[in-house]
């Protein structure tokens, strides 16, 4: 470091893995510094099936955004843990469907905000912005999003693979409670976490090297995750492994010959 970097990238840690980096070697890019790849290889070496289920929950959020955008006409988003940008990023898949659209990130990590300009390349008839708060502070969310979302209209509340980051004790029910509570009917809930029930061990073992790397890492099980859709309509095929959500509405996805489940359930809920 020079000391002449944006102050977020002088507050990036590169001695510590951070979630979303390690997330980010998964997939292959290029947003990562060695300790991450050193906790990605390990947890690989562990699990095969961790850059697979990486790259599963990516399908996943872009078939469900290209389903709120589409069919049911959502045109708001508000994406909680936004993570490196990837492409194509959920305000690409919402407003190819509808260029109007108005999306909203939302990370607290110093790596994401450095990267905040390529998430802002939006269309020129929707909205494209991005603000810096923690999930746990869903308060301050609410009130810097509603200078951009119309909380009066429909939004889809995107959590992808955050929900595991939040211990219980910490809030992880409460803060997704006080979020959807805040969104008007016919709003939607994309959400998608860890769980041991498909492969217990292996995940055990993730969760046990993320710890020794000071990464707090939550497996819940089926009920469990369906606390997070408490009063809501859940789509079919109601909570899945995530690779197996309505895989008909895949575009671009490299086709995945392995069998079985990835551990990470997903799920999308409406707002009656």
């Amino acid at each position: 470091m020079t000391g002449t970097e944006p102050a977020a990238v002088q507050r990036i840690d590169t001695t510590k893995p951070h979630p979303a980096r390690v997330y980010d070697w998964y997939l292959g890019g290029k947003d990562n510094y060695p300790v991450d790849e050193a906790l990605g290889r390990q947890i690989a070496s562990l699990s095969g099936d961790a850059p697979r289920a990486a790259r599963a929950n990516r399908w996943f959020m872009n078939r469900a955004i290209r389903e709120l955008s589409g069919t049911a006409g959502i045109r708001q988003f508000l994406d909680v843990g936004t993570g490196i940008p990837t492409e194509p990023n959920l305000h690409q898949i919402a407003q190819k469907v509808a260029p109007d659209a108005r999306v909203v990130y939302v990370d607290n990590d110093p790596i994401v905000l450095a990267h905040a300009g390529a998430l802002l390349r939006g269309t020129e008839e929707g909205v494209t912005e991005y603000i810096e708060a923690d999930a746990r502070e869903p308060h301050r969310i609410l009130e810097q999003a509603g200078r951009i979302l119309d909380f009066d209209r429909p939004v889809a509340l995107s959590l992808i693979a955050l929900m595991h980051f939040v211990a219980d004790e910490d809030g992880a029910y409460d803060v997704v409670d006080t979020l959807v509570g805040a969104l008007a009917p016919g709003s939607a809930l994309v959400l998608s976490a860890m769980t041991a029930d498909f492969e217990p061990e292996n995940v055990r073992r993730g969760i046990e090297a993320y710890a020794a790397g000071g990464v707090t890492l939550v497996a819940r099980t089926r009920d469990q995750f369906g606390r997070f859709f408490k009063g809501l309509d859940v789509l079919e095929p109601g909570i899945v492994s995530v690779k197996d959500w309505r895989p008909e509405l895949a575009v671009d996805e490299t086709p995945d010959s392995a069998e079985g489940p990835v551990s990470l359930y997903g799920a999308v809920g409406i707002k009656p």
